[in-house]
């Protein structure tokens, strides 16, 4: 819904039959939108194109001359951040794709329903009056400060990043610890850039992707015959990796036959290739990492002691997102700018109501599950900028019902005995002390029309105008009945936010 500070919304109506405008028209004004019409796509992009652009555009699919679909191409090509609610009375899978692939906000089908369409008009005008406030959003962050790919100034990131510092002059062994998706790899990776050894070689592995039986091999290589399959000689990743620094990533996950030869690496600095004789001297730097907790392992004997101690030497423990909610508007922008450098999206903003909702989030997937929450919404965005339309709804269900009650909020199952001065004064502005109206209080159970028929008839008793007084309570009961939400409120009594403040403040 626009903010009522504003200007009134505009709404464009595009289509050629004069009694679907008609129609159309009359039900957009009923929310006081202005609105203007006109009868082809070729008139109504003339109309875009002269502007002012209207807030919103309602454009018809089938046409004589130019189709919706084309039209829109064009509207949205003229004006990228221009929303487009098309209308069809064919719900094919071809038009609803299509609609989306050219930029529509929506699609509505023929014939309408004047609630849905009044409510898909204030979700676009919202998502409009959202746009505008992104306007003068500024990144948090250069991207290119951070190549490789660690982002974050929060304390407990600085200290990760002092122990990458002290650890890079040295061969030390390094365990990082943390929850999957806290970025483990690239700390390892940024150890081996900054170490004397990132001229060599820099391996990941794995271990929980590789099965038991094939894990020695993957590491260590093998002789031919050595087992069904191995048809030739091949080297291993120590081998391959030698001079360099091999990343043993869910170490926790290594059978414990493995854990005894990457102990021989670590104590002597040899390998034997499976099936193989010889001894083969490798001069590798080991850093580890796990999510698990190695420590209750060691004690159920289902990870090796001594390798434990060999490789926790200094261990860097990756904190969760959740701790470090203020480095989340930097994550974001890295990934925005991220994808916009590599052709991927076109989306370099980020809404403060979206952000907002990305911050609360509890990320239990960490930085990576943010990192796809953004790709996902950046290809979802219609227009320069994420708002919280387009993040998945599962984030925006999980931060909404884990969002705090309003101290002032009313249960819905006390409305029926809370006297509407009450309630209005617990979830509004306060109001002024009325009598409640006691038949309907005291008879939820009623039918509608015996309500109102009590109601009117308690009412009709008194000298109090009937309609204002029926207003405060319908007004009190929708702000009690939404937990206070204006704009819900609002919507459950089919007016706008700006109409429901004006008539309170009258009431």
């Amino acid at each position: 819904m626009s903010d009522p500070n504003t200007k009134t919304p505009t709404i464009l109506v595009i289509d050629d039959d004069a009694e679907i405008r008609y129609s159309l028209s009359r039900v957009l004004s009923s929310r006081h939108y202005a609105v203007i019409e006109a009868p082809s796509g070729e008139q109504g992009i003339a109309l875009v194109k002269k502007g002012p652009a209207p807030d919103l555009v309602f454009l018809d699919v089938r046409m004589g001359g130019m189709s919706g679909i084309e039209a829109l191409q064009h509207i949205r090509s003229a004006n990228p951040k221009q929303l487009v609610v098309l209308m069809t009375a064919f719900g094919t899978a071809q038009t609803a794709i299509e609609a989306m692939k050219y930029g529509a906000f929506d699609y509505v089908m023929k014939p309408f329903d004047p609630a849905k369409v009044l409510a898909l008009a204030e979700n676009a005008l919202k998502a409009h009056a959202d746009m505008r406030a992104v306007s003068d959003y500024k990144p948090t962050i250069n991207a290119d400060d951070y190549r490789e790919g660690i982002v974050g100034s929060s304390a407990v990131m600085q200290d990760v990043f002092k122990v990458i510092g002290q650890v890079t002059a040295s061969d030390v062994t390094v365990m990082i610890t943390g929850e999957s998706g806290t970025g483990k790899e690239l700390v390892a990776r940024s150890i081996w850039k900054h170490s004397h050894r990132s001229a060599k070689p820099f391996i990941a592995v794995n271990c929980a992707a590789i099965p038991d039986n094939l894990i020695e091999s993957e590491l260590f290589g093998h002789e031919k015959g050595s087992f069904t399959g191995a048809t030739g000689q091949r080297l291993g990743k120590f081998e391959l990796c030698d001079g360099g620094s091999i990343f043993l990533d869910e170490i926790g996950d290594m059978a414990l036959a493995t854990q005894t030869k990457i102990l021989r690496v670590l104590q002597q600095g040899e390998i034997q290739r499976v099936g193989g004789t010889d001894t083969i001297r490798v001069d590798v730097r080991i850093i580890a990492a796990t999510n698990k907790d190695l420590e209750q392992m060691v004690k159920a004997k289902t990870f090796r002691e001594d390798l434990y101690y060999r490789l926790n030497v200094v261990r860097i423990k990756m904190p969760p997102l959740r701790e470090r909610e203020d480095d989340i508007p930097q994550i974001v922008d890295f990934c925005l700018q991220t994808l916009v450098k590599q052709k991927k999206s076109r989306v370099s903003k980020v809404s403060p109501e979206a952000m907002a909702v990305l911050v609360r989030h509890t990320w239990p997937g960490n930085v990576r599950e943010l990192e796809n929450v953004i790709y996902r919404s950046a290809v979802i965005a219609q227009g320069d900028a994420i708002l919280v339309k387009d993040l998945p709804v599962e984030i925006r269900g999980a931060v909404e019902s884990s969002a705090p009650v309003p101290a002032a909020a009313v249960p819905l199952s006390e409305v029926a005995t809370e006297t509407p001065a009450a309630v209005v004064a617990a979830v509004a502005a306060p109001a002024p002390a009325v009598p409640p109206v006691a038949a309907v209080a005291a008879a939820p159970a009623l039918t509608l029309a015996a309500a109102l028929d009590a109601a009117f008839a308690e009412l009709a008793a008194t000298e109090e105008a009937i309609l204002p007084r029926l207003e405060r309570e319908f007004i009190a009961r929708a702000l009690a009945a939404e937990g206070g939400d204006e704009a819900k409120a609002a919507k459950r009594l089919g007016l706008t936010k700006a109409a429901l403040q004006k008539r309170a403040k009258e009431a």
